[in-house]
């Protein structure tokens, strides 16, 4: 079994205040899982991989694989293999010479060494490759180098450190399938860190979110989409974000722009006069001028081909800006000042505009 759990786990650099870059993180994470930790930079999800993989001090709390505290043990010792951004492979060795390279210091013997590369040089289409230089390879082969060096070690814990970083877009897309559907046939416990959310959404199981080395929210692609708890995660998670603007509280839900939005059952708004308002861009339409809507002045443009989003400023208040998913056959032009409207069967999420807690069930 390879259970991973961070109980109370903290790095604390020296300083005067002392930064808390990892601050009492509490995370499980079962057998077999892929678990992303995704968050901006500075958010410490880097930092709590490095923590696991021994490279990172524990300054409070503990770390545990498989039930086994590992807070003081030696990198070597975790049973746990990584993969860098940066591929680390050395370049005087060859594909095989590198992926085989961490079970011949262990002595292993070489036909077994060399059956375990074949397998996993099968599983990656590198074995066409085995006999090259790293030089010879390009980008995409190159981190599935560093991959099956770690898949020949059969670790308990897969570690991967923001390793599509360096792969250009098309590449990237491409290269996070082949990663998510190596992990469901190995069935190998996953960490893996990234910035990216929409590479986060796409690929983990569950999706852990950190902000200032905090844990804001840890769960599913689709509850972190439709229930996130607190507008950091809602602003986050979501390309475009979600829209988040301040909003006056009515008998009918909230207003925006003389639009009475309505808000999910069970936001318990209180004695609020004014929340934060989230609306996706595909919770919001054009509508025409015998429906409720108010005004956008459109901004810009980005037309992705079945879709576009319009950018724009509500009517009478340029600090209110929203995106809107539309048509991309039939996009409205720049400049141009059009009326939307909520779907009906879409509701509002609502945050406290202090604390940015969702106050909505």
């Amino acid at each position: 079994m390879a259970e991973v759990a961070y109980v109370e786990a903290s790095r604390v650099y020296p300083g005067n205040p002392p930064v808390r870059a990892v601050d009492k993180l509490s995370l499980q994470v079962n057998d077999g899982e892929f678990l992303v930790l995704v968050g901006p930079s500075g958010s410490g999800k880097s930092t709590a991989l490095r923590m696991l993989a021994g490279l990172e001090e524990v300054n409070e709390g503990s770390i545990t694989i498989g039930g086994r505290d590992v807070t003081k043990v030696q990198p070597k010792d975790r049973d746990i293999a990584m993969v860098f951004q940066s591929y680390a492979l050395y370049p005087h060795m060859t594909v095989a010479e590198n992926m085989g390279f961490a079970l011949r210091l262990k002595r292993v013997a070489k036909a077994t060494v060399a059956e375990k590369v074949r397998e996993a040089a099968e599983m990656l289409d590198l074995t066409a490759y085995l006999d090259r230089k790293p030089k010879a390879l390009s980008g995409g082969q190159r981190q599935r180098v560093a991959m099956g060096r770690a898949i020949v070690r059969e670790p308990s814990v897969f570690l991967m450190d923001e390793p599509l970083s360096n792969l250009d877009a098309k590449l990237r897309v491409e290269t996070r399938a082949n990663i998510a559907a190596l992990q469901q046939r190995l069935g190998t416990t996953t960490i893996y860190v990234t910035h990216d959310q929409v590479e986060a959404m796409t690929m983990g199981h569950r999706v852990a979110v950190l902000k200032d080395g905090l844990l804001q929210q840890c769960a599913s692609p689709r509850e972190l989409y439709e229930r996130p708890e607190n507008a950091f995660v809602a602003g986050f998670i979501g390309s475009p974000s979600m829209n988040l603007v301040t909003a006056s509280v009515s008998a009918d839900g909230a207003q925006l722009g003389g639009l009475d939005i309505p808000l999910l059952r069970g936001a318990e708004t209180g004695a609020h006069d004014q929340v934060t308002l989230g609306l996706r861009p595909e919770s919001l339409r054009l509508v025409g001028a015998d429906e409720p809507g108010t005004e956008l002045s459109v901004e810009l443009v980005e037309e992705l081909g079945a879709d576009a989003y319009l950018h724009g400023t509500v009517a009478g208040d340029s600090n209110q800006r929203l995106v809107v998913r539309v048509d991309g056959r039939t996009p409205p032009r720049l400049g141009e000042k059009v009326r939307i409207g909520v779907n009906a069967a879409d509701q509002a999420h609502v945050f406290d505009p202090e604390t940015g807690l969702r106050i909505s069930d």
